[in-house]
C-alpha cells in the first residue's frame, strides 16, 4: 500500500536537485547569536561575548557562501570580510533606535524592556543587518532574513528600503516597507501602516520593469499613525509632517503638515438597556 502511494510521488522524487539555498536552521541561529553579540544586555551567562562572536563569524561565512553558490554565483570573501567590518557600526546605530523607542513611548519602563520586547527593535536589528548584506552583492540570504523577522515580529521590511537613524515602529504589527521606500531620521510609524508601490510599470515587452522608484519617501522627524497607506514612488511627505491613521496617500505633503482624512460621522444606538 505504501509502495503504491509513494509511486505517485516518484517523479518528483526523480527531479533533479539544484544547488540548495542557505540553511534555514543555520540562519536562525546565526542570527539569534547575533542578537545576543550586538545586544550584551540579553547574554547573561548563557553564551560568553566571544562564543557569541565566533557563532556569529562562523555562521555568516558559510550562510553567504551558501547564498552565493545556490545563485551560481562566485565567492571571493570579500562580501563576507566587508559586512563583519560594519557589525560595529550597525551595533552603534541599533542604540539609537532603542533610545528612540524609550524615548517616544509611555509606556517604556526602561531601555532593557526594549530590547527584549519591542517587535520594532527586532525587526529593524534584522532589517539594518540585511540592508548591508544587500549593498554588498549577496543574494538571497537578505530576503531570508527580512522574511524571517517578518514571520517573528508581523513587520515586513524589505532589504533594499532605506532608512535613517532613530526609526521607532510602535507596536508594529502589519507595517510593509517597501524595496525602494526611503525613510529618514527620527521618524516614526504605528501599526498597520504601508509604505508601498501605487503601480506597476512594464516593459514593452509586456514583463513587469524592475529596479526603479516606486514606494515612496518620508523625509526626517515625519509620523505616520496606525493603518495609513502611503503609496507611490514620487510620493515624498516633507520634514516633520503627520499623517494621520486610517490616511489613503498618494500624493505629496509639504513640510511640516499635518494629514487628515475624511471625518467619519459617528452613531450610537441604545440597545435596549439589555447590558
Amino acid at each position: 500500500m505504501q509502495d503504491a502511494r509513494l509511486q505517485h510521488l516518484a517523479s518528483l522524487a526523480a527531479t533533479r536537485a539544484g544547488v540548495a539555498p542557505p540553511s534555514e536552521q543555520t540562519l536562525v541561529a546565526t542570527l539569534d547569536a547575533l542578537r545576543l553579540l550586538v545586544f550584551p544586555q540579553l547574554r547573561g551567562d548563557r553564551i560568553s561575548g566571544d562564543a557569541a562572536a565566533r557563532q556569529v563569524a562562523e555562521g555568516f561565512s558559510v550562510l553567504i557562501g551558501q547564498a552565493f553558490a545556490a545563485c551560481g554565483q562566485a565567492d571571493d570573501g570579500q562580501a563576507a570580510d566587508a559586512f563583519f567590518s560594519r557589525i560595529q557600526g550597525i551595533s552603534a546605530r541599533l542604540g539609537a533606535d532603542i533610545k528612540s523607542a524609550y524615548d517616544g513611548d509611555p509606556a517604556a519602563r526602561n531601555e532593557l524592556e526594549v530590547v527584549v520586547c519591542y517587535p520594532g527593535i527586532r525587526a529593524l536589528a534584522v532589517h539594518r543587518f540585511a540592508h548591508e548584506l544587500d549593498a554588498l552583492g549577496v543574494p538571497l540570504l537578505p530576503r531570508m532574513m527580512s522574511e524571517h523577522a517578518h514571520r517573528e515580529t508581523g513587520i515586513d521590511i524589505h532589504p533594499r528600503a532605506t532608512i535613517g537613524d532613530a526609526l521607532f515602529i510602535d507596536h508594529g504589527t502589519g507595517v510593509v516597507v517597501g524595496e525602494t521606500a526611503t525613510i529618514g531620521n527620527r521618524c516614526r510609524l504605528y501599526q498597520g501602516v504601508t509604505l508601498g508601490a501605487r503601480s506597476f510599470d512594464r516593459e514593452p515587452d509586456g514583463a513587469m520593469r524592475r529596479g526603479y522608484k516606486r514606494h515612496p519617501t518620508l523625509e526626517d522627524d515625519v509620523v505616520v499613525y496606525a493603518a495609513a497607506t502611503i503609496l507611490g514612488g514620487d510620493t515624498v511627505i516633507g520634514k516633520g509632517s503627520v499623517v494621520a491613521g486610517g490616511v489613503f496617500l498618494t500624493k505629496s505633503v509639504p513640510p511640516g503638515h499635518v494629514v487628515t482624512g475624511t471625518k467619519v460621522e459617528l452613531r450610537m444606538i441604545s440597545m435596549g438597556g439589555t447590558i
